[in-house]
């Protein structure tokens, strides 16, 4: 059995995400998708929050599941028993730190390859960041996010104004 993790921050998840979930799905028997939890990053979502809201939207799609994990990478692999992390990648820049990293999990664990996607092109220009810096400014997050996203982003931005 072919498994795949799909690791990053999810904060929030966002249609590019799930286009790089959805298209790994179909490449592999079963897809991990790792959340990581970082305590030196302040993030918007508590990572028990972007497994829920991750878990919520892929829901119908078997092969898939959704996990926390903090430290490495390539341990965490060793755990699920994942041969390969996939990547996405919006553009050239993307490109230059992924590639430094995925040589360095190689060096760590010799037995597990990364997969770069490259990015639906109407997602290349998405990211969770850019998500956060709208939705601070009060604006329209609607066409970056799924519809079930959208209040638990606003709802965020809310307590923080109070």
């Amino acid at each position: 059995m072919k498994i795949a993790i799909y690791p990053g921050s999810f904060d929030p998840v966002t249609y590019g995400h799930l286009d790089i979930i959805k298209r790994s799905a179909a490449l592999f028997d079963s897809l991990v998708i790792g959340v990581l939890s970082n305590s030196a990053k302040i993030s918007l979502f508590s990572p028990d929050e972007r497994v829920s809201m991750i878990r919520d939207l892929v829901k119908e799609i078997p092969n898939v599941s959704v996990r926390s994990y903090d430290g490495l990478l390539v341990n965490f692999a060793d755990e699920v028993g994942a041969s390969a992390i996939i990547r996405g990648l919006r553009a050239v820049t993307d490109f230059e730190y992924e590639l430094q990293m995925a040589q360095t999990n190689k060096v760590e664990n010799s037995n597990i390859e990364t997969v770069f996607l490259t990015t639906d092109l109407h997602y290349s220009y998405l990211s969770s960041t850019v998500v956060r810096e709208f939705a601070s400014y009060g604006g329209d997050i609607s066409a970056f996010v799924p519809p079930s996203v959208v209040p638990l982003v606003q709802e965020k931005y809310n307590k923080k104004r109070i």
